[in-house]
C-alpha cells in the first residue's frame, strides 16, 4: 500500500480548510475534542503497567533528534534482558516494550532470540516490540521480505509492535529530520502488512521540529485511513519533540505546552470515528500537562515505563518510571475513572 492510493490532493484540501477554522479557533477546539472524547469513551482513563528495555544504544543510524544512540555503547546480553523480564512479571507488567538501536548487521534470529529469551521466562506477557524501523533493518540484513520477517516474529511470541519511526510521514520531511530511515511508503507497507498478518500496532507522531501544521493533517489522515482499511492500530501518540542533547534541538525550539494540547485536540477530531483512544504520553509531556490533556481529548496516560531511558536523554524531566498507583492518582484528581488496561486496550480491573 502506497501514500498515492491512500490520499487524495482534493482530500488534502477539504481537510485544511478544516484544520484551519480548528487552529484559529483553539478553545473551541479544545472543547470540541473534550465533548468528542465523553462522547466515544466517556470518562474511563486507562494505562498499562508495563516495562521499557532498550537492549542497546548502539545503532547506525543519523537521526538528527537523537539523543540515545552511542551514548554508552551498550548490549545487553539475554540474561540480563532476562532478568528485566523477571522484574517487569514480579512487579506486575502485562506488558514489555522492547525497542533499541539498529545494532549492526544485526538479522532475524538476533531479534528472535530476544523474543525467545522473554518468553523462557513468561508466556503470558504481553510482546510489544520493534519499531518498523527495525523491522526494516531485520529484513535486509536477513534478505527476507518484511512479511516473512513478521510471520517468523509472530511465532517466535511477538504479540504487537510500536508505530514508531513514524516521526512525521512526510519525505521532505524526513530527509531533513532522519534521512537514513525508512521513506513513508516503507513505514506503511510495514504497518499495514502487520496488521494483516493480526499483529496490531500504536501509531505515533512526533511533532514540533521543521514540520508545518499541513504535514501534521497529512500524517494524521495516513493514520486514519489505513485504520480505515485494516483496524489494526490501538491508539494514537502525539510526541512533541525533545530538544536537549541532540543535534535537531540546536537549531529548532520544541513546541509549547499550549501547541502540544493543540495536537492532542486536533488528533481526537480528526481522527474520529476511526480511532478512540489518544494517549498523552506524561513522559513526554510531563504529568501535569498530561492531566491537562485529559481535558482536551485525551483518555490514556500510557504506562508505568519502569526504565524508559530514549525520552529522558532528550531532556524529559518527568523521570523514568511512575507507579500504578501514582498514575490512579493523577486521574482521580482531574475527576476521571482510572482503570488498568491491557496493551490491547481490554481493561484489567
Amino acid at each position: 500500500m502506497k501514500l498515492q492510493s491512500l490520499l487524495s490532493s482534493t482530500r488534502i484540501e477539504r481537510a485544511l480548510e478544516r484544520l484551519r477554522d480548528l487552529i484559529e479557533n483553539p478553545f473551541e477546539t479544545f472543547a470540541k475534542a473534550d465533548e468528542l472524547r465523553r462522547k466515544v469513551v466517556g470518562d474511563v482513563v486507562t494505562f498499562v503497567v508495563n516495562r521499557n528495555i532498550n537492549f542497546t544504544d548502539i545503532c547506525v543510524g543519523n537521526c538528527k533528534f537523537c539523543s540515545f544512540r552511542n551514548r554508552r555503547r551498550y548490549l545487553l546480553t539475554l540474561e540480563e534482558i532476562k532478568e528485566k523480564v523477571r522484574e517487569a512479571v514480579e512487579y506486575g507488567c502485562t506488558e514489555v516494550c522492547i525497542q533499541g538501536g539498529l545494532y549492526p548487521n544485526a538479522d532475524l534470529n538476533f531479534y528472535k532470540s530476544i523474543i525467545e529469551a522473554v518468553r523462557e521466562v513468561s508466556e503470558d506477557i504481553h510482546i510489544h516490540a520493534f519499531s518498523p524501523m527495525e523491522i526494516h533493518h531485520m529484513a535486509i540484513n536477513t534478505g527476507l521480505d518484511v512479511k516473512e520477517v513478521l510471520k517468523e516474529l509472530k511465532s517466535s511470541g511477538l504479540d504487537s509492535i510500536p508505530g514508531t519511526s513514524a516521526e512525521i510521514l512526510d519525505d521532505e520531511i524526513r530527509k531533513v529530520i532522519c534521512p537514513k530511515k525508512i521513506s513513508t511508503d516503507r513505514w506503511i507497507e510495514i504497518v499495514t502488512t502487520a496488521h494483516r498478518l493480526g499483529i496490531p500496532s500504536t501509531a505515533t507522531m512526533m511533532f514540533g521540529h521543521t514540520e508545518g501544521w499541513e504535514h501534521r493533517l497529512k500524517h494524521l489522515l495516513i493514520i486514519k485511513e489505513i485504520q480505515r482499511r485494516t483496524g489494526g492500530f490501538t491508539e494514537f501518540i502525539p510526541l512533541p519533540f525533545m530538544h536537549k542533547n541532540n543535534e535537531l534541538g540546536k537549531i529548532v525550539r520544541p513546541p509549547s505546552g499550549f501547541e502540544d494540547l493543540l495536537v492532542i485536540a486536533v488528533s481526537r477530531i480528526t481522527l474520529h470515528p476511526e480511532i478512540k483512544n489518544i494517549q498523552a504520553s506524561w513522559v513526554k509531556l510531563g504529568v501535569k500537562l498530561a492531566q491537562v490533556a485529559l481535558c482536551v481529548g485525551a483518555n490514556d496516560l500510557g504506562g508505568t515505563l519502569i526504565e524508559e531511558n530514549i525520552s529522558r536523554l532528550a531532556g524529559a524531566e518527568s523521570g523514568e518510571f511512575l507507579p500504578k498507583e501514582k498514575i490512579i492518582e493523577l486521574i482521580e484528581s482531574v475527576g476521571r475513572i482510572p482503570k488498568q488496561r491491557d496493551t490491547l486496550y481490554r481493561i484489567l480491573d
